[in-house]
């Protein structure tokens, strides 16, 4: 064994053959013990603590104990291992440890400083769109006024040529220490935020924040298929982050204006027909509206009012998925309030032909059928569009 340095068995009061735990219980008593902040200005006691950390280290670490066990402490020598430096080493190698051992960061725990950086909020932007525009997607540039990233300082709150230094209160840990009895707890400080760095020279543009306010212009990729309520999300797009951090996103609300002549539900389009009780009996050609401009369709002979005519895939493209929606048009047929007299008598023409039609048989009420549902609606015939 190397000279001076006692049996790490014998410094932890384990056995050789002692488990993880049993190894790990007894340095926890010993650094409970002899920790410097329950033995201030001991230096036999620090002394002890430093032997106890370093023991552990090796008979807690497979490799270095098996190397010990074999070649003992020249054998750690020899592999390069020379123990601690100081306290903070042995903090720094075990603060999650004595975190465990203690429940609290302050009683030598590693000092956790936070970074000086934080990142930019979010926004929300409303995005009014007309109706073609959110079927067919578009693109839109909008003006935010927003924080942006100072360019004086690049974003690091510092004058250029200056740098920071180290926080007087906290003396660079980012906590400051409150002593309870014989324990410590420590607090993020207050100066410099936890960070433990203060800036010597904040910036002039924009007084150490790393921002400033401006206004800026985005492009705003709008997918076809949006719709109102929909959120668009642009990553980095929001406000930048504080003193470097990372910057927020965007969201984009959209808000839809209604069509004149066309309703939307999901991907599928409704609209209304009107026709003559004449074009329902007779049929006829006419002109709808649809996402692509007017349309030209056959209104078939003896057309009931209400029934529904469908042309598939002429509806919203999908937004997520491929493919479109369908077309839905509803015939509305019109009656009339004001006839001239030629229309009238053959009008009366038509009903006693129907009459003799009906050679006199008794007319019976059809029973009450539910409407068609959208599958079983009409299927529609395309003229083109008119020129």
């Amino acid at each position: 064994m190397g000279m001076g340095k006692r049996d790490y068995y014998e410094v932890l009061g384990v056995p050789r053959q002692a488990g993880e735990d049993e190894i790990k219980k007894a340095y926890r008593q010993l650094a409970l013990k002899f920790h410097p902040d329950r033995n201030p200005g001991d230096n036999a006691a620090e002394e002890s603590f430093k032997e106890a950390a370093e023991a552990y280290e090796v008979l807690h670490d497979s490799q270095k104990r098996r190397l010990y066990d074999t070649y003992g402490h020249e054998g750690l020598q020899g592999a390069g291992y020379s123990g601690f430096s100081g306290f903070e080493d042995i903090f720094s190698s075990f603060g999650d440890i004595f975190q465990d051992f203690f429940s609290f960061g302050g009683f030598g725990g590693q000092s956790r400083q936070r970074t000086a950086t934080r990142p930019g909020d979010d926004l929300i932007y409303s995005l009014n769109l007309t109706f073609e525009e959110a079927v067919f997607g578009t693109e839109k540039e909008v003006l935010l006024e927003t924080l942006v990233k100072c360019g004086r300082c690049a974003g690091s709150g510092a004058e250029p040529g200056s740098r920071d230094a180290m926080c007087p209160v906290c003396h660079g840990s980012g906590q400051v220490v409150q002593a309870q009895g014989y324990f410590r707890i420590s607090t993020s400080c207050a100066r410099c935020q936890g960070t433990g760095k203060v800036l010597v020279a904040p910036c002039r543009e924009c007084q150490g924040q790393g921002r400033v306010r401006e206004k800026r212009l985005v492009q705003v990729k709008v997918p076809a298929g949006v719709d109102s309520g929909t959120r668009l999300r642009l990553r980095g797009e929001g406000e930048s982050g504080y003193r470097g951090g990372v910057p927020g996103d965007l969201y984009v609300k959209i808000e839809v204006a209604p069509h004149q002549h066309l309703e939307r539900d999901g991907d599928n389009i409704y609209c209304k027909v009107p026709i003559t009780f004449v074009q329902a009996i007779l049929g006829d050609k006419v002109q709808i509206p649809t996402l692509e401009g007017g349309k030209t369709i056959s209104i078939a002979a003896g057309t009931q009012p209400g029934a529904v005519i469908r042309f598939p895939g002429e509806g919203v493209p999908k937004l997520r998925g491929y493919g479109r929606g369908d077309l839905f048009v509803e015939v509305e047929v019109k009656i009339p309030k004001n006839i001239t007299p030629r229309q009238e008598e053959l009008l009366r023409q038509f009903v006693e032909i129907e009459k003799e039609r009906e050679g006199g048989k008794v007319r019976r009420w059809p029973l009450n059928r539910r409407k068609q549902n959208e599958k079983e609606a009409m299927p529609g015939t395309s003229q083109g569009r008119p020129s």
